[in-house]
């Protein structure tokens, strides 16, 4: 089997949208880790430096190309599943189970994923693209202040109303995502899935949470 014929295969997508969603949720992991620091009442030091050391280091930012053909990979297979998930729904069931038969937020991924990537889109046009541009691509100098930037952005109230939102629709994508993600690669067992389901339901309301409390604690001044 081809890498072609792999990717566009059934078996192929599921893999492939597990594997990078492992990789999204871990990256979040680091992303929340970091953005927290901006708590440690410094005005911003300790975070200037995190975010200095991950746009100032050519690994980290090879790796971040990595990150960007990985979030295009699972958007691309998402779409690719929606369709395909679709096209196998076309004849309704004769009962219509509801949410006995799956969650509202199961049922909705792929409308959950487009919204994610449309915040996705405006999220890097605020901080990364002007961040990137101060810098240049072969440069790792020129960093723009990005707690200032901050503090800016999340002064307009439609904005931090936005973020609060996404982090919202955020979450729910999580609450299914995650242990879809293992299920997508093997995990079948019923003691390991109850397991992942907890660590999920954790991970899906404490790492949105901590990303909606940013913007709200620029906007009140709380850092």
């Amino acid at each position: 089997m081809t890498f072609k014929q792999f990717f566009l295969s059934s078996v192929g997508k599921k893999i492939v949208m597990g594997g990078t969603g492992i990789f999204l949720i871990l990256f979040l992991i680091v992303h929340a880790g970091l953005n927290a620091t901006i708590w440690a009442n410094d005005n911003g030091e300790m975070f200037e430096a995190g975010a200095h050391f991950m746009g100032g280091t050519i690994i980290v930012r090879i790796l971040e190309v990595g990150l960007m053909l990985f979030i295009l990979l699972h958007i691309i297979q998402g779409i690719m599943l929606e369709i395909d998930n679709r096209s196998k729904r076309k004849v309704g069931y004769a009962v219509n189970y509801g949410n006995r038969g799956s969650t509202w937020y199961s049922r909705s991924m792929g409308i959950l994923g487009i919204l994610i990537f449309m915040f996705l889109v405006v999220h890097l046009a605020h901080f990364w693209v002007p961040n990137r541009s101060a810098q240049g691509w072969l440069h790792l100098d020129g960093e723009i202040p990005l707690f200032e930037e901050m503090r800016h952005v999340f002064s307009n109230l439609w904005i931090v109303v936005l973020y609060v939102i996404s982090c919202i629709v955020l979450a729910f994508h999580l609450l299914h995502g995650f242990t879809s993600a293992f299920r997508s690669l093997g995990v079948h067992n019923k003691r390991y899935l109850k397991i992942l389901n907890a660590i999920g339901i954790a991970y899906s309301i404490i790492i949105p949470l901590v990303f909606a409390l940013m913007p709200i604690s620029f906007y009140f001044g709380w850092v």
